[in-house]
């Protein structure tokens, strides 16, 4: 689960992490009152949206007068932002974050990443902030430095203090970069995050070092312990089958393919958008029903798999363990009944109650193509779609 801009920073400054003041303006109105709040000379009007590339793309302006902060919010508000990680479609903007202006010394970057292999929380530091951490990883990878931090003690000061000087952090904001990145792993560990990307770490040059953005990810398995954290959720920045397929409990993720998925593990899934790619064709989704999915999660997946436009075919792959053919079979069955299926369909049933599965396919009277292993289902519905 993503949140806005400033969602993060109000959820890091509960754990001491230093942020510059900032208020959410929903109107032209209420940024020009932010900014008068705030005071000073200097506002930045920040469009809010779940992407990053947000500066680049013309989201984020310098504002030196109250007049300058009223006419960036009239030009962003309601505009739709287009950014690298947005898609060509882009994001409308419907909220933005009035901040102070801050006297930049030097831009850093740091992250906190789970880390699969050493499985461990990494906090990653690089000298190179402002820009995307691919980008300085392919470029100059000898700048990016990781602390792996061991879970039964938590990160150390001398952790701290170390990526702090390999980062090059002044002398004398040493130790202020120190009690930053312990609160930053503080509220890392706290809040079940999944990443935590400060970009860029700024020092100033009236003496603070301080997150001048940040970006908060959660993990959706822990959010059942983060009821504020779920408060927080903005279901206008997400795709609203991706929000349907949550309220039955179906990991989905719309993608730009003309095949739609339907497949019970999220590894099976996996293999199943690769073999497609295999033979040239493009998956529209990644669907994973689960491993103990009833006929109605199956024939709800059925209806948010076709409430993509762009879907021209469907392939369903099952292998059933713990999931039984014979319930996807009956979805499956129900759902083309209620829908009016009128675009390909491959179905590949293997496991347990495989049998009973196929029959109900076969006595149903509906034009589903049997597939007999996954790659014959995968070159099926990809001939079928050509």
């Amino acid at each position: 689960m993503n949140v806005h801009e400033y969602q993060g920073k109000d959820v890091l400054k509960q754990f001491g992490v230093v942020v510059p003041r900032g208020h959410v303006a929903f109107t032209e109105e209420e940024a020009v009152e932010a900014a008068k709040n705030l005071g000073g000379e200097l506002w930045v009007v920040k469009a809010q949206i779940h992407a990053g590339g947000r500066g680049k793309a013309g989201g984020v302006k310098l504002a030196r007068s109250l007049e300058e902060v009223r006419t960036y919010a009239k030009e962003l508000l309601g505009k739709v932002l287009v950014t690298h990680q947005t898609g060509p479609e882009g994001k409308e903007i419907r909220r933005l974050l009035i901040e102070e202006g801050c006297p930049i010394e030097k831009e850093y970057y740091i992250g906190v990443v789970i880390d699969r292999s050493s499985n461990s929380v990494v906090m990653m530091g690089s000298e190179e902030g402002g820009t995307e951490i691919e980008e300085v990883a392919e470029k100059t990878p000898e700048k990016i430095f990781k602390e792996a931090i061991d879970p039964a003690v938590g990160m150390t000061v001398f952790q701290a203090r170390r990526l702090a000087y390999n980062i090059n952090i002044p002398k004398d904001k040493v130790n202020q970069a120190v009690k930053f990145m312990l609160a930053l792993y503080e509220a890392f560990v706290s809040k079940d995050c999944s990443l935590a990307e400060i970009n860029p770490l700024i020092t100033t040059t009236d003496g603070r070092v301080m997150a001048l953005d940040a970006k908060l990810n959660f993990d959706s398995n822990a959010l059942y312990r983060q009821k504020e954290i779920v408060a927080l959720r903005d279901l206008t920045e997400e795709d609203p089958k991706e929000i349907e397929a949550s309220k039955y409990d179906l990991s989905y993720i719309a993608l730009d393919g003309n095949i739609g998925c339907m497949v019970n593990g999220a590894g099976l899934a996996m293999a199943t958008m690769d073999i497609i790619k295999h033979y040239s064709g493009e998956p529209a989704n990644f669907l994973d029903v689960g491993g103990g999915a009833t006929a109605e999660k199956v024939t709800e997946a059925f209806k948010i798999i076709l409430a993509d436009e762009k879907v021209k075919g469907i392939f369903v792959n099952i292998f059933g363990g713990i999931m039984k053919c014979d319930i996807i079979a009956a979805g499956v069955v129900e759902a083309t009944k209620q829908v009016g299926l009128e675009i390909p369909l491959v179905v590949r049933l293997e496991g347990t109650n495989v049998e009973l599965g196929k029959k109900i396919l076969n006595e149903s009277g509906l034009a589903i193509v049997a597939a007999d292993s996954m790659a014959d289902g995968a070159q099926k519905i990809v001939e079928l779609v050509k």
